[in-house]
């Protein structure tokens, strides 16, 4: 995936800090037996994804024709052997 800047766009970034969030108070309030703020965090989660996925169509995703299919094992030309 590094070689094709998959998620490297601001909705991407967005949507994943904003539902690690979530997780993360969904987490604490497990922890704490507070069912309350463990749905809360759910509820920040599923916001993360709406928040990136808004963003993506606002124009700050990457486009989906911006990639080139990877070549297949028998696409590839032979390594070559130097001895």
């Amino acid at each position: 995936m590094a070689g094709s800047s998959h998620g490297h766009t601001p909705a991407a970034w967005t949507g994943v800090i904003i539902a690690f969030i979530g997780f993360t108070v969904s987490g604490a309030f497990m922890v704490l037996a507070q069912p309350a703020g463990f749905w809360g965090g759910l509820v920040i989660v599923v916001l993360g994804g709406v928040v990136g996925w808004i963003m993506r169509a606002m124009g700050l995703g990457q486009p989906k024709n911006t990639h080139t299919p990877h070549q297949v094992t028998d696409e590839r030309e032979p390594a070559s052997v130097e001895s």
